[in-house]
């Protein structure tokens, strides 16, 4: 009876340290449409709504495209955190990447995602031609 009692115990207490859950204020980004080579870096912004310090332990992403930059700090009850997110826009046409974070939170385990569409630049000198064969 003793070694279940003690179990029982060391599982509220595991539940209890588990507590920590983050919430984001957009789970997916669109970049929309934008220029091949224009600047990839998103910000996804959360808060932990845990009553417990939320440790990011690793973050990865679907594809070497996308550089995700984790906080180095805990962060407390109640406050904001932000992970960076890089997309390489020389990548001509449509993409769609998943983020996985890695934390002490409840689920341990959350994604997020990006999504957009890079168009190729026109070249000044079609536009040129363009203009003087009017």
């Amino acid at each position: 009876m003793k070694v279940f009692a003690s179990i029982v115990v060391m599982f509220f207490l595991s539940f209890s340290l588990q507590a920590q859950e983050f919430n984001f204020e957009k789970e997916i980004i669109d970049y929309g449409k934008i220029a091949k080579g224009d600047n990839g870096e998103r910000i996804f912004i959360f808060t932990n709504t845990g009553n417990q310090p939320l440790i990011i332990k690793n973050i990865q992403s679907s594809c070497g495209c996308t550089v995700p930059k984790k906080p180095e700090q805990p962060i407390m009850p109640g406050e904001k955190g932000e992970i960076k997110v890089s997309y390489d826009t020389t990548r001509i046409g449509g993409f769609s990447k998943a983020i996985t974070i890695f934390s002490n939170a409840k689920n341990s385990r959350k994604v997020i995602k990006i999504k957009g569409y890079v168009e190729k630049a026109i070249s000044l000198d079609k536009k040129k031609s363009l203009l003087s064969d009017s």
